[in-house]
């Protein structure tokens, strides 16, 4: 595969956004190499019931621990907006400027507004389906960044890109609109994640934060004239796959998009840890120009280990309805099975002491997650398991034991056996 110096120096620059939905999933971006980090805040945001989402209490403390790792933080106040939602998302706004926080992603005009009265950056969201470079020029009065339509391709992309350098559309700093694409995770099937269906047959809106996700269920249709049914299950035509790019990189880099944002608010620190790494490790192979075939399988490998719906390239390529569409459910080749604590950890020794609390037995050689809230993720395998001069091979509900682990856990950090499943 041919790397350009031009495409090396465009990957330098390049970024990735990883998702957060509690403090293990940011702790866990941050030591996983993310640029920066988005997260909502309490029912402003379109992951409200998908997450466990961060109070506005917590943004200083965020603020300052991103800023000491020299990653960004963006908020997403990216839901629809009522006539009485307008005081809240003015007091989230303004908190947000006030914590010292980057950014707000925002989808809805009285929201971009306020943040540009009050100073506070604000980057335009998909949902406001931004596909053109008219539109690109309209909201460049307001924000820097701008994340398009998922349903462009690579070449569309590029286009836009190359039109913001020629006809130098800039944004409020002065600089060239920086262009953001999503890159992983989850795709819905209404245009740009503006759907209505869960809030008409449920009145649990999809863009107040509250989707049911009903697109993902058989649908059983009637011909209203003979009665007739028929059951659409077969490839949930309304359910498409993940979308993955990490063996598009190349080409989206190249598209002149300086941002790649996962998705995944709701997804657990392992996932967030395995689909950063990936994608740093794929865009630092650009640099170091070894990006092969052989690696991208082996990352294809690593992200279908953690959930998945079936991956695709999504609308990138153009890809037909049917190469899109998939069978429902989480398609991990892993899973993870709750067995106990970390009951304390000793930072000199770099041991941990454990207790086994699940109905389970676990062999040496397993591998582990452990997360929490301050923790982050740790991974490693179960090995020279002890206790005192006693030493284990297995362990069970009740054991106790010790395991050296480099890096720092705390107590009562849930840990984790992570297992092939059962139904790969």
């Amino acid at each position: 595969m041919v790397i350009s110096n031009e495409l090396i120096e465009k990957a330098k620059n390049f970024k990735i956004l990883a998702p957060a939905g509690d403090w293990s999933s940011l702790r866990t971006a941050v030591k996983a190499g993310a640029d920066s980090v988005y997260f909502g805040i309490a029912d402003f945001n379109t992951r409200a019931t998908a997450s466990r989402n961060f109070q506005i209490s917590d943004l200083k403390e965020i603020s300052k621990y991103c800023k000491d790792n020299n990653v960004e933080t963006c908020i997403t106040v990216n839901t629809v907006m009522y006539n009485s939602d307008l005081d809240t998302m003015k007091k989230v706004i303004n908190s947000v400027k006030d914590s010292g926080c980057d950014a707000v992603i925002v989808a809805d005009i009285a929201a971009l507004t306020y943040a540009n009265e009050i100073g506070i950056q604000a980057y335009v969201s998909t949902q406001l389906s931004v596909s053109n470079i008219e539109t690109v020029k309209f909201f460049s009065k307001y924000t820097n960044r701008i994340i398009l339509a998922r349903e462009l391709t690579i070449e569309q992309v590029k286009e836009i890109v190359e039109q913001i350098k020629k006809e130098n559309i800039t944004g409020p700093n002065g600089k060239l609109v920086e262009i953001e694409i999503f890159g992983h995770g989850a795709l819905c099937v209404a245009v740009s994640g503006r759907c209505s269906m869960s809030l008409y047959c449920y009145n649990s809106s999809a863009n107040k934060g509250k989707c049911t996700q009903v697109c993902r269920r058989k649908y059983k249709v009637t011909d209203m004239e003979t009665g007739k049914e028929l059951v659409v299950d077969n490839n949930y035509m309304m359910s498409p796959k993940d979308l993955s790019t990490i063996g598009l990189l190349p080409e989206i880099i190249d598209s002149g998009a300086v941002i790649l944002k996962l998705e995944g608010r709701g997804r657990p620190p392992e996932y967030v840890d395995t689909v950063v790494k990936c994608y740093k490790e794929a865009i630092q192979s650009i640099i170091d120009n070894t990006y092969s075939e052989k690696k991208i399988s082996k990352w294809n490998e690593r992200l279908g280990t953690v959930f998945n719906r079936g991956m695709s390239m999504g609308m990138y390529m153009g890809r037909h309805w049917d190469e899109w569409a998939n069978g429902s459910g989480n398609q991990a080749t892993k899973e993870k099975t709750l067995v106990g604590k970390v009951i304390h950890y000793f930072p000199k020794a770099k041991v941990a002491h454990i207790k086994i609390h699940g109905d389970i037995e676990i062999k040496e050689g397993e591998e582990y997650l452990i997360t929490g809230e301050r923790t982050g993720l740790v991974k490693g395998t179960f090995e020279n398991m002890m206790l005192d001069t006693k030493s284990f091979t297995n362990v069970k509900q009740g054991d106790e034991f010790t395991i050296k682990i480099e890096e720092v856990v705390h107590k009562n950090d849930d840990i984790f056996v992570f297992r092939n499943r059962n139904n790969c």
